[in-house]
């Protein structure tokens, strides 16, 4: 029998997530008009009860994945997995998965942590956090993992991952650690060595920490995201973060690359000019019709707005006090993939293995809203890229993680192109990894 207390507590969360569930606004744009380097940005809305409309996690039902798009095919490359987040595709093919979840954090109080709570377990984000690396090995060749060892363990809510040399990076959620590697091991049994703290603090609000090496292999760098919505926290509580850090590998010292981004997660050099890119989750809270999420080159030593404005010089008036000056320099996102879409994963395509529309771009993979009436992403899509920009409107690649009831029987969260050219999709809510190929070319090398 529950405690008359818990229930008590359950009803109330029940309740008001029912009552949050009803309240709140819904989209007017077309999905059209918030995309791309130009997106429409009307008034801000400040709403006492913020939209709140949250897919409830299922997972797949037996003999079910996502769809491909056409000329595409799609097949598990590995499933039973625990909460898989994040891929890294190592030089000899092996596939890491980092198995993650929101570390032990102090969180938030009151009716709000309920609700957030309540919220992350309808997304299916409330389990603990496995802490650790697998590896997946496909030894024949046939485009299945035969084998799924124990590459890392015992970390703390590790997320982004770099080999550089014979040295393995990861990123945990407060701490950049270094292992030592040699090629073809299925386990790293030593421990690491820490090289640089991140920016961790007890409510650690965006706690994913992703990962990427310089070409040179010199530097790292840390997507860091903000410790709140909008700074409404306090400014104190964001010391460090809402960054793209630069650590140099030799020394460990680190420095501001870019700030003012929200939660930048994916990274990627785009491969004609060299340039990083990073997909970044905007603001929630304002209306279903903003603000949008956003692809975007990262230039050196730029203000991208947060948490004063957003797309260039939109004021966000929550925030107090502004910060005129700051605001006056800040740039606008070179490309909008639309509102509340999460954007987490971003690869860009590597070889000519794939049908002829997606041989220059990028794929991204959309986590999906909670924030939007109706859903938005939820799929994993293509951005075309012509002289090294994006050039067109986000193709849908693997659709299909919603239901028809609007449940998600998965979310798609990090890409990676493995060493055959195929696109390998980490699905956190279906704990599996999909592998995407030609349609005539299902699942071989």
């Amino acid at each position: 029998m529950d405690h008359p207390r818990t229930s008590a507590k359950a009803v109330t969360v029940v309740f008001l997530a029912a009552f949050l569930a009803a309240c709140g606004d819904s989209a007017e744009l077309p999905e059209e008009a918030t995309r791309g380097p130009d997106p429409t940005l009307p008034a801000p809305k400040e709403m006492l009860i913020p939209t709140l409309k949250i897919a409830r996690a299922t997972g797949w039902p037996q003999g079910e994945m996502p769809k491909p798009a056409n000329g595409l095919a799609v097949n598990a490359f590995a499933t039973g997995l625990d909460h898989p987040r994040w891929l890294y595709v190592l030089p000899n093919g092996d596939v890491l998965v980092a198995e993650t979840n929101t570390p032990k954090q102090a969180g938030v109080g009151g009716v709000t942590g309920l609700i957030i709570a309540w919220a992350m377990n309808r997304a299916g984000a409330g389990v603990p956090s496995p802490n650790r690396i697998v590896l997946l090995r496909d030894a024949d060749g046939d485009g299945v993992a035969e084998t799924k060892s124990m590459f890392l363990e015992g970390l703390n809510s590790p997320f982004g991952m770099a080999l550089v040399g014979d040295k393995f990076y990861v990123a945990d959620t407060d701490a950049l650690l270094r292992f030592d590697y040699q090629d073809g091991v299925a386990e790293i049994k030593a421990a690491g060595t820490k090289i640089a703290d991140l920016p961790a603090s007890p409510i650690n609000y965006h706690w994913a920490k992703s990962l990427m090496a310089s070409e040179d292999g010199a530097r790292l760098y840390v997507g860091v995201g903000s410790n709140s919505n909008a700074g409404e926290n306090g400014l104190e509580w964001e010391k460090g973060r809402a960054q793209i850090l630069e650590i140099d590998i030799a020394t460990g010292e680190g420095r501001s690359f870019a700030t003012g981004l929200r939660n930048p997660a994916g990274m990627a050099f785009e491969p004609q000019s060299g340039a990083l890119w990073v997909v970044v989750n905007e603001r929630d809270e304002l209306g279903s019709d903003l603000v949008p999420d956003y692809l975007t080159s990262v230039k050196e030593g730029a203000f991208y707005g947060w948490p004063y404005s957003y797309w260039g010089q939109h004021i966000d008036p929550r925030v107090e006090p502004q910060n005129p000056e700051l605001v006056a320099k800040a740039i606008p996102p070179d490309y909008a993939l639309g509102n509340h879409v999460a954007p987490l994963g971003l690869a860009f395509v590597q070889g000519d293995r794939l049908p002829d529309q997606f041989r220059n771009g990028a794929f991204i993979g959309e986590h999906g809203s909670w924030n939007r009436d109706p859903f938005s992403g939820y799929k994993v899509v293509f951005v075309p890229f012509s002289d090294g920009q994006p050039a067109g409107q986000p193709v849908d690649v693997l659709t299909g993680f919603l239901s028809d009831r609007g449940e998600a029987q998965g979310r798609p969260v990090g890409v990676a192109m493995d060493r055959s050219g195929a696109l390998l999709v980490a699905d956190d809510v279906g704990n599996a990894v999909w592998r995407v190929t030609p349609a005539s070319h299902t699942a071989t090398p």
